[in-house]
């Protein structure tokens, strides 16, 4: 007895640490040694359930009521073709092994949950780290498309202003220029936190100078609004990119930059008068789409008579 408790420890063990694709070897183990010690003591019934546990964790349903079946069958055998001393090993034997093999499946069932939870923490993980390297990738294209057209856009007008031999205004526009890009390496650094700003309304004046700096009549029509801070910062990007291609891309001479509200829906626009034919989708405005899409907001574009843009954003 003391052998085959060795034997069978062993195959329990090796049970335990298998992977379900290999358990059946030591699960056979624990079968055969507790077939040899039933003549010499029935209470090997509990090496049995033991057995049994370990088939209803590792087997599928139809695989498990074949093999709890087959082996409710060879205690039966066992019992008509042994002379034991215990008249309850079937009528006890039985029900102790059909209730440990349910705990057999409580447990395989708890094990398949645990691994779908830890499943779906890891995809959400995953998704949450693509979500936040798209948002940094959006923000670095907004962002460092804005400086870099400006500081194109000084450093153009520092020449012009050294050929006309004035060399105050170029100071002043050189000294513009050095702050832009302190600015812009302050927001780089910010991008990976998330960007921050300094209002909607402190924005759209940054922006309404650019495009005078740029040679734009530019106009503000109606009042800007206060957001939450997640849609001001959406807004303001998605501005600051639709600027940058107004000053890109536009031959026109006045920008309108408009906000009006009605019906718990904001409407922006920005309107030019350029001479426009179409509109190519680039990173850009597939950005654009995708910050209006997380504010359940539209954007139409319209290239008759100049560009014009209208973002539909809902209020509530």
């Amino acid at each position: 007895m003391a052998a085959a408790l060795g034997i069978f420890l062993f195959c329990y063990f090796t049970a335990y640490r298998s992977k379900f694709s290999a358990i059946h070897k030591p699960i056979l183990g624990i079968i055969i040694i507790a077939s040899l010690i039933t003549p010499i003591n029935p209470g090997s019934i509990s090496m049995f359930a033991y057995a049994g546990f370990f088939i209803a964790l590792a087997f599928p349903l139809r695989q498990y009521i074949l093999s709890i079946s087959a082996l409710a069958l060879l205690l039966v055998l066992l019992d008509l073709s042994l002379t034991l001393h215990w008249p309850y090993f079937l009528t006890m034997g039985i029900p102790i092994l059909l209730g440990v093999s349910f705990f057999g499946r409580v447990e395989r069932q708890r094990l398949f949950h645990q691994q779908r939870e830890q499943k779906s923490a890891d995809e959400i993980s995953q998704l949450a780290t693509t979500v936040e390297r798209e948002r940094i990738a959006r923000d670095l294209h907004d962002i460092l498309g804005h400086t870099l057209s400006s500081i194109a856009l000084k450093a153009d007008l520092a020449i012009k202003l050294l050929d006309n031999q004035r060399p105050d205004a170029v100071r002043v526009q050189l000294t513009e220029l050095s702050q832009i890009a302190r600015d812009s390496l302050s927001q780089v650094r910010q991008s990976v936190s998330g960007y921050k700003h300094q209002g909607l309304a402190a924005e759209v004046s940054k922006l309404l100078a650019r495009l005078r700096d740029g040679g734009f009549n530019a106009e503000l029509q109606g009042t800007v609004p206060t957001l939450d801070q997640r849609s001001e910062t959406a807004l303001i990007l998605v501005l600051t990119e639709l600027v940058t291609n107004v000053l890109r891309h536009s031959s026109g001479s006045s920008c309108q930059l408009s906000f009006s509200q009605l019906n718990q829906r904001l409407t922006i626009s920005v309107v030019d008068n350029g001479q426009v034919e179409a509109i190519s989708v680039g990173n850009g405005l597939i950005g654009i789409e995708e910050r209006l899409n997380a504010l359940n907001a539209s954007i139409a574009v319209c290239v008759n008579n100049g560009c014009k843009i209208h973002i539909e954003l809902p209020l509530t």
